[in-house]
């Protein structure tokens, strides 16, 4: 079996040496690369199972590397530990949000630095098993009707690297927290905890929307009627709701809106389910700063509701192929999601009797409209 493959990726040589020499007595295949540039495209050549990457580096940084990596399908799950002089919170934060899955502080420390590649050499070993077993349920997949084609194989690609991701994210801080506890290090094992809380929290709202979308399928296939609902779409309740919403990415300020009170023939749960995905999907795909409009009308028996961001847009060609588990343009633009927030919202749209349809200028804006059918007294 080979030894694991090292790629470190520093400017200064001397940090190279001294890093090396640390490792020395493991049994690691250890590669150097002296700039963001040249870690980028060596990696074919290392093919590495691990990058431990610098953060300030001239040219392209550290956290600029990271997110190029992480946007490569082929690259996205070897694991990447930072090594950074930073010690604040919010630049650490960066560095996490950039997709870095451990970071580590200068000067290194030997025994710390053999723990965390240790650590993240285990995950990346177990990585590696679920993709092959990825790839075995793709084979069985491939026997089942015609109607599973568009699902097949971006359920296994984008599922499982939503999945992987936030679990990254609790498994190798728990391995820290435990250090930090033995040493009575209180302050950091609770900036870990608050790491574990988030990645936590992204793995229950991905379960939440799975188990919508699975149920509204079987709804579809009329495996289970759908009752008859009524619900009020109030605009003060739900502007309130959707600026709470929008403020965890501080962005309650860009939600404009302008809204028409009815009673619709929608449950509270999916009438809530609704306007948080399409309002997350526009948060997800425009810029802070910029606007994104929620409004409604009453059209004849019908409420119309669209939201419209000013953000990257999407082609005819994308529009037309939305579906459950598609990610667009993953290689150039990083994103969490899994494409269920559309799927869902028109899924909802169609079971009531209404339509769901998109308008779009490519890197420009994006309007999402959905008709729901109104219950009169």
């Amino acid at each position: 079996m080979n030894a694991p493959s090292i790629l470190i990726v520093d400017d200064e040589p001397n940090n190279f040496a001294v890093i090396a020499a640390q490792l020395s007595d493991c049994d690691y295949q250890i590669h150097y690369a002296s700039s963001g540039q040249q870690a980028l495209s060596s990696l074919d050549i290392y093919n590495p199972d691990l990058i431990l990457l610098d953060v300030m580096m001239p040219g392209i940084n550290g956290i600029e590397v990271c997110q190029q990596i992480k946007a490569m399908p082929k690259w996205q799950a070897i694991p990447i530990v930072m090594v950074t002089a930073l010690s604040s919170k919010s630049d650490l934060a960066k560095c996490l949000d950039a997709g870095a899955d451990d970071f580590i502080s200068k000067p290194v420390n030997p025994e710390e630095l053999r723990a965390r590649i240790k650590s993240m050499l285990r995950i990346k070993k177990q990585f590696d098993k679920i993709q092959s077993l990825t790839q075995i349920q793709e084979n069985t997949i491939d026997t089942l009707k015609i109607s599973l084609g568009a699902l097949r194989g971006n359920l296994a690609s984008n599922l499982s690297h939503e999945l992987n991701t936030p679990l990254y994210g609790i498994i190798a801080p728990i391995e820290l927290i435990k250090d930090f506890l033995k040493d009575m290090k209180i302050a950091p094992a609770l900036e870990m905890l608050d790491i574990v809380d988030q990645s936590a929290c992204r793995i229950e709202m991905l379960t939440k929307r799975l188990l919508v979308y699975f149920e509204l399928e079987a709804f579809v296939n009329k495996q289970h009627p759908v009752k008859p609902m009524r619900t009020k779409f109030s605009s003060t309740a739900i502007e309130t709701t959707l600026r709470s919403q929008a403020q965890s990415s501080n962005r309650s300020n860009d939600l404009v809106f302008s809204l028409e009170d009815a009673e619709i023939a929608l449950s509270e749960q999916y009438l809530s389910t609704l306007l948080y995905e399409l309002v997350d999907n526009a948060l997800k795909f425009s810029s802070s700063g910029t606007s994104i409009t929620v409004s409604s009308q009453i059209e004849g028996d019908m409420l119309k509701l669209s939201v419209l961001d000013l953000g990257r847009g999407m082609t005819e060609e994308q529009i037309a192929k939305i579906d459950a588990f598609i990610q667009f343009e993953r290689e150039t633009y990083e994103q969490q999601g899994t494409g269920l927030g559309l799927t869902i919202s028109r899924k909802i749209a169609e079971l009531t009797g209404g339509q769901f349809w998109i308008t779009s200028v490519y890197q420009h804006e994006t309007t999402v409209h959905l008709t729901l059918p109104i219950v009169r007294s």
